[in-house]
């Protein structure tokens, strides 16, 4: 299975478009942004022209214009959202430490109230970075959970507080619902100061993936996106069009479980290793 951590290594200075356009579609790319790459080429493709047309393609298409907007806010909010199953808590935990290492205070929020499992995933990831988790009872409201982080984020001189939340996608509308109220209670919580909304996506799902986000960036106006599970997918392609398609910016890419399995989101890797796959 391709991976965007294993080394390919090729030869080849050019390659036909048709056998291309397979490598790209193998990738989760959609038929119609392949085209969109490969319209202006001749049959034959060679390795830096493919480079610059998805380089190009995605600037287009504002990734330029996409990063995360800064907030000066203490406490500093992010509400981490996504599917049951995306990664949310242990990008949290990942997110905690990372920022601990910059010698902020953190805390987390279980806030995934309907799934036992999550809030005890949280508090022992907690308890193993040493960084405090608020927590409830199983079937709590999850817009108390929050409010609470941010009371005692607040009342702890803490710089930034990790929101778990819910994922369940068996009712829609329940769901945007949900997170309408999370949203509006870290508003109330914080005074009206702003707050990040960051949507976790299993790197795994590809265009699956995408169906999911448009559902979470309706309910919320997300701030940017965190993939996960990218170091045993054939499915990266995917993040071309979650920046073409979606105009967010990707902030960081999970590949592994453990806590230092993550790593800022650069473009130049990215496009490398997806190139090389391609003429693998």
């Amino acid at each position: 299975m391709f991976s965007f951590f294993k080394s390919f290594k090729s030869n080849k200075e050019s390659i036909t478009k048709d056998i291309l356009e397979e490598k790209l579609l193998e990738c989760d790319i959609e038929y119609e942004i392949i085209e969109k790459i490969l319209q202006s080429t001749s049959n034959k493709i060679g390795r830096n022209e493919l480079e610059s047309n998805i380089s190009r393609f995605i600037k287009e298409s504002y990734y330029d214009k996409l990063e995360l907007r800064e907030i000066n806010a203490k406490p500093l909010v992010f509400l981490i959202i996504g599917v049951n199953g995306a990664g949310k808590t242990t990008t949290i935990a990942k997110l905690g430490k990372i920022y601990k290492n910059k010698g902020k205070r953190i805390i987390f929020g279980a806030g995934d109230t309907f799934r036992a499992a999550a809030v005890e995933q949280l508090c022992a990831w907690g308890e193993r970075l040493d960084i405090n988790v608020i927590s409830s009872k199983f079937g709590a409201d999850p817009s108390s959970v929050a409010f609470d982080t941010i009371n005692a984020a607040k009342s702890r001189n803490i710089d930034i507080a990790l929101i778990d939340t819910a994922g369940r996608l068996d009712n829609k509308v329940n769901l945007k619902n949900e997170l309408i109220k999370i949203s509006n209670t870290c508003k109330k919580a914080l005074g009206d100061l702003d707050f990040y909304k960051i949507l976790v996506l299993d790197g795994t799902q590809g265009t699956q993936a995408l169906n999911q986000a448009k559902i979470f960036n309706e309910a919320l106006n997300l701030d940017g996106v965190i993939i996960t599970k990218l170091d045993g997918t054939s499915k990266g392609g995917s993040l071309i069009s979650i920046m073409s398609l979606l105009r967010l910016p990707i902030l960081y890419v999970g590949i592994g479980e453990g806590e230092d399995d993550f790593k800022a989101f650069e473009l130049d890797w990215y496009l490398k290793n997806l190139v090389d796959y391609a003429f693998s």
